[in-house]
Order: C-alpha cells, then structure tokens, then sequence
C-alpha cells in the first residue's frame, strides 16, 4: 500500500472586504480600508515621527556641545569639609568659588562643584559658555545618543499609539452606523420573513 506524502495545509489570507461578492456592502469596504490605512500611518507615521524627534534632540544637543568649552580654573578659598543635605546627583561633591582667565587676559570668577576639603589654590576644569558663565557640563557622545534613541522611541510609541486609536474611534463610528442600518433592515425585513417561515423567524 502506497502512502501519499503529508503536505502541511496552505494558509490563504482572504481579503474578503476587497473581493466581489454580492454580500460585501460598501461599509464594509469602507472599514477595509480603514483598517489598512490605521497600521500603515500607526507604523509609518510613528516611525516619521520618532526619527525627526530623534534627529531634533540630537542637533539640539550638539549644538549645545558646540557652546560651551573647559577652561582650567583654581580655587579661590578651600572648599567646605562635609557634604549638605540636598546636594543634587552629585551629592559627594560641594559647591567653590574659583577663577580663571579666558585668552584674551579678562580674568572671571564663578561657582563649581568639587571634592569636599579641596584647599584654595587647587586646579579644576569648570565649563563656561560664550559669556564666560560656568554651565553644567553638557551631554557626552554616548548620553546624547541614549537620549536621542530614547527620545525617538518614545514619541514613535506615542504617535503610531494616537493614530491607531483614532483609527479605532473612526470604526466604531462605522460599526455602530452599519448596526444601525441592520436594525432599520430587520424592521423592515423581519415582519415579511416571520411570514414566510410561519412565524418562527
């Protein structure tokens, strides 16, 4: 006895709101495209979206490393022994006075954080902006491109999650005109059909 060989079973995707039938109504085309149209700008749309925010962080942090600059400063006092409470994220380090001198011989002073007991005189690097203000410092190569990944994954999600939900408010609408027509259908309809089936429709 000769045995056939098992064939896995072919799945056919029926796209049965595109094809002609004589049962297909326009609503139904309608949510067809509705639906197609909702994860093509939910996707897309997301994307477009997230790469531009990414791509705006980006210029805006780099144009912010282009601003500011290190300059080598020194202590003008010794700096406090004992860390306050409320420091910030670098709670190990307190607040000095110290001073510097741009190229042009102009001589400025202003406040950075350092090692608790650091004595007057001592060498740090502060960073200052066009104005000669001391800045916080500004976002390293690998923190930037986490914030810009970050950023853009963030409003992608946001996006694609608005389009898609507007998509599903927008069928509603058409599911709940399409029940409302049914309903007027039977009303209609009903009373001839209980005729012809003896009254047991």
């Amino acid at each position: 006895m000769t045995r056939t060989p098992w064939t896995p079973p072919v799945t056919r995707v029926r796209l049965w709101r595109w094809r002609r039938n004589p049962l297909r109504r326009r609503s139904d085309l309608a949510e067809g495209w509705i639906i197609l149209l909702t994860w093509v700008f939910a996707v897309l749309g997301g994307a477009l979206a997230g790469w531009a925010a990414g791509q705006t962080v980006d210029a805006s942090l780099a144009a912010r490393r282009a601003q500011v600059h290190t300059v080598s400063a020194v202590l003008t006092a010794d700096a406090a022994r004992s860390v306050t409470e409320g420091s910030g994220y670098d709670g190990d380090h307190v607040w000095a006075t110290v001073r510097w001198t741009d190229p042009d011989g102009s001589v400025h002073t202003g406040r950075t954080k350092v090692r608790p007991g650091t004595s007057a005189g001592s060498a740090t690097t502060v960073w200052t902006d066009g104005t000669g203000r001391t800045v916080p410092p500004p976002a390293s190569t690998a923190e930037a491109a986490l914030q810009t990944v970050l950023t853009g994954l963030l409003v992608a999600q946001v996006s694609g999650t608005a389009v898609w939900a507007g998509g599903r408010l927008l069928r509603g609408s058409l599911v709940r005109r399409q029940l409302s027509e049914w309903d007027k259908e039977w009303k209609r309809v009903g009373p001839e059909w209980r005729k012809l089936s003896g009254g047991r429709g």
